[in-house]
């Protein structure tokens, strides 16, 4: 693997890297150079993840089982990167776990575990690693989503909706008190992906059509619009000329 500059030996947290996104950022953010810290609550899926990175020659390491809404799980990450590496360079809060349900038929337990795994695990973990960041002048990227913003008539996404807007507007606060110690906090907000979670909506082609349109939906095998987006923020890790921005990708984008 040949290493880029852009992103060589700065050290990045990447949150749910048994996933698809997760897997994807890792090989992306290690192609260009970063020493990649991985994490996931699947031990197998998140080992892959480590092995398909050095089997390219990229650099990365995981804490797995990891759970996030535990305070001290995000201590224990933060405390692993740091002893493995050195610092913390870049914090990509993209692991989350979201429910679906309209309001009327959402329980209490539905809507807590929405807020935990989507708002109170991007809370913990950054607060865990803020003294880091703020020794590197660092970076926190996290993922909100179009719901967050926009609501679908298909979609009964109350629970997901609220705490993607949480995450965005608690992005916006980062960036604030980030900005007096150089820490750079960028949200960004994809439309419709092809992930683990949402293979088995989208065989329903009613519901498919209504959520895409015209639009192709985003895949996981080719590192287009997300990731695009997301370096242009990984830009500030050298350059620092980005806070606090937003970025809304087309409806259905591709990674």
């Amino acid at each position: 693997m040949e290493r880029a500059s852009r992103l060589s030996e700065k050290v990045c947290i990447i949150t749910g890297t048994g996933g698809s996104i997760g897997r994807e950022a890792a090989r992306a953010f290690a192609q260009e150079g970063a020493m990649v810290v991985g994490c996931d609550l699947t031990v197998d899926a998140a080992q892959a993840t480590v092995d398909m990175v050095r089997a390219a020659g990229g650099t990365m390491v995981s804490m797995q089982p990891c759970r996030l809404t535990k305070p001290a799980d995000c201590q224990a990450l933060v405390d692993f990167a740091v002893s493995t590496f050195g610092r913390i360079d870049v914090l990509f809060n993209n692991a989350a776990m979201a429910y679906f349900n309209w309001i009327e038929d959402i329980s209490d337990d539905e809507w807590d575990r929405d807020r935990r795994e989507e708002v109170d695990l991007v809370f913990y973990l950054t607060r865990a690693a803020w003294p880091h960041l703020k020794t590197s002048h660092g970076v926190v990227v996290n993922t909100g989503s179009l719901n967050g913003l926009l609501s679908f008539k298909t979609l009964p996404s109350l629970a997901h909706t609220t705490a993607k807007a949480g995450v965005i507007a608690m992005t916006r606060q980062l960036a604030m008190e980030g900005r007096e110690h150089g820490i750079r906090a960028n949200s960004i907000s994809p439309g419709l992906i092809e992930t683990n979670q949402t293979q088995e909506q989208l065989k329903d082609p009613e519901w498919a059509a209504a959520m895409l349109g015209k639009g192709r939906r985003g895949r996981n095998d080719n590192k287009l619009a997300f990731l695009a987006t997301m370096n242009t923020f990984l830009l500030c890790v050298a350059h620092g000329n980005v806070s606090g921005s937003l970025s809304r990708p087309v409806r259905s984008c591709s990674i």
